[in-house]
């Protein structure tokens, strides 16, 4: 049996931008990802709400990668796929973060990957639209967020061609619930689980190990 971990945010965690809960395992894209590759593979869902990827999130450890991904990477064994999905917190204002912070930030969290993980697939994050600045989140995002957003996508693409890591670029596919220009709804799950299901049969498992 294959192993994939899925780490992230929010939309890993099956965020429901209609009212806040989380959606169940039978609208989250990682459930329907497990359905779809089948008994062969295990998809463990790994996403939480709120949680940074480059910088530290206030909250604590939980929530921010460059402290919880180093211990979680070292206590996981050999991982056949990990899918990392993360970033779209980080342009939070509160944050202020540069293009090249992300750029160092993605290389480190690469790098510990790279100690455990076979195969490394990096969703680029969320391309923000401006319901963000009307919806339940306009409190952390503003206009440079959505500004920045739509930059991330190239600095993602550098680091996957430098470490050679597959990318997958989610915006060509979906784009945020208008509820609060940032969450994923169920249909879009339903895409985006389907979408990457081929992806990995297609281009993921191909790759020698």
């Amino acid at each position: 049996m294959k192993n994939i971990i899925c780490y992230g945010d929010s939309n890993t965690f099956g965020y429901n931008p209609k009212d806040g809960s989380r959606f169940d395992e039978n609208i989250r894209w990682t459930s329907l990802l497990q359905k779809n590759l089948g008994v062969e593979y295990e998809v463990i869902n790994e996403g939480m709400c709120d949680r940074t990827g480059f910088v530290n999130n206030p909250k604590g450890e939980l929530f921010s990668a460059p402290k919880h991904f180093p211990e979680f990477i070292k206590k996981s064994g050999n991982i056949d796929l990990l899918i990392l999905w993360i970033g779209t917190n980080d342009l939070q204002f509160l944050y202020n973060i540069s293009l090249s912070l992300i750029e160092r930030g993605l290389e480190n969290l690469i790098k510990l990957a790279k100690t455990k993980a076979k195969k490394i697939l990096i969703i680029s994050p969320v391309i923000l639209n401006e319901n963000i600045l009307k919806g339940a989140f306009n409190y952390q995002f503003d206009k440079t967020s959505i500004v920045k957003s739509r930059k991330v996508g190239i600095v993602y693409k550098k680091i996957a061609e430098i470490y050679n890591c597959k990318l997958f670029d989610i915006n060509t596919i979906v784009n945020p619930s208008d509820i609060d220009g940032l969450h994923y709804n169920s249909n879009s799950h339903r895409i985006i689980a389907n979408n990457l299901s081929e992806f990995i049969t297609l281009e993921i498992d191909k790759i020698s190990v």
